[in-house]
């Protein structure tokens, strides 16, 4: 449990980074193309940029190294709860992404320097849409992350309500058992075993209304 919550952090960790640094790579490579059709002398953004791939990729390899090490702690279901389980595929789905985010975004990129070179002084007006279009794309990708993750924390915990709900139902289950024994045996009994089911329906009750409020607030968020 221990090496999860750790791994589980880290990874967290590490990709809120690589989602930052990729939107400044973006960033950079659209100022970038704007001065080499410009005819600027770049070297220091592409220096920069440079240095951000490289950073990009030793985020990854770091990403890829905790997700196989969450990997091997999912070869054990029996030590996870069904919540770690599911976190632990999005860890590897998220990363999966990243990589192929990356990949995408550094091909595009040397796609655009590329041809800024070829027809600088051309595309100029064509420039200032790509570059207001980039960035809102940038923008909503941003929004569209964020609410994956706050979806993920909010299915994560209703899962655990529920799983919570059920342990408690287990062991009023077994209580009940152990009621039934006693109540040919001891006068006066009723009354207890009436009170607990009475409990154990609140319990229902109020499980139902936890899940059904996560699930409204989960669709209502992504409508908006």
């Amino acid at each position: 449990m221990s090496n999860y919550d750790q791994l589980h952090r880290q990874c967290r960790t590490l990709e809120n980074q690589f989602d930052s640094k990729l939107t400044s790579y973006s960033q950079l490579v659209s100022t970038l193309v704007r001065e080499r059709k410009g005819d600027l002398e770049a070297t220091g953004s592409m220096d920069r940029w440079k240095d951000l791939e490289r950073e990009l990729e030793e985020l990854l390899e770091k990403l890829e190294e905790a997700n196989e090490q969450l990997s091997k702690l999912a070869n054990n279901p029996e030590l996870l709860s069904p919540a770690m389980l599911r976190t632990i595929q999005r860890h590897r789905e998220v990363c999966q992404d990243n990589a192929r985010e990356l990949r995408r975004t550094r091909t595009n990129a040397q796609n655009a320097l590329d041809q800024a070179d070829l027809l600088k002084g051309v595309r100029n007006d064509i420039d200032a849409y790509k570059s207001s279009a980039a960035d809102a794309l940038l923008a909503e990708r941003g929004r569209i992350d964020s609410s994956h993750r706050m979806t993920d924390d909010i299915l994560q915990q209703a899962y655990e309500t529920r799983s919570e709900f059920s342990r408690q139902r287990s062991t009023l289950t077994s209580i009940n058992g152990r009621m039934l024994h006693v109540i040919s045996t001891m006068p006066g009994v009723n009354n207890l075993i009436s009170m607990i089911r009475t409990r154990r329906r609140r319990d229902s009750i109020i499980m139902g209304i936890v899940i059904g409020v996560c699930i409204i607030t989960l669709l209502t968020y992504m409508w908006h």
